[in-house]
């Protein structure tokens, strides 16, 4: 079984692998239950993120005097990511990492 993310492979689970799984889940349901597992795994990591960006973001959206802060998540996420001050985490390390380098 190989698992992809867009056109590229992800992982391979061998028939031993997939063996081993099947001996506590029944082989009718193994596919659905691990599309189930690797949903759940992304949709938390998506929660958990989205918490975190909340949490960062609306005391600071509230202190610019926003009067209306979306209680969608993709709304909230889009008004985040057009304000000016706004850097995803690549450009915070980036950014972090030349001010290191330039002590």
């Amino acid at each position: 079984m190989k698992i992809y993310l867009n056109e590229f492979e992800v992982l391979e689970l061998n028939e031993t692998q997939l063996a081993v799984i099947a001996n506590d889940i029944p082989t009718l349901q193994l596919e659905d239950d691990l599309k189930r597992r690797l949903s759940y795994i992304v949709t938390s990591k998506y929660d958990a993120c989205f918490d975190r960006l909340f949490k960062e973001w609306f005391p600071k959206l509230a202190a610019r005097g926003v009067a209306s802060i979306p209680t969608d998540k993709e709304a909230f996420a889009q008004l985040v990511f057009s304000q000016p001050d706004y850097k995803d985490r690549s450009t915070r390390d980036a950014e972090a990492l030349a001010a290191q380098q330039g002590e």
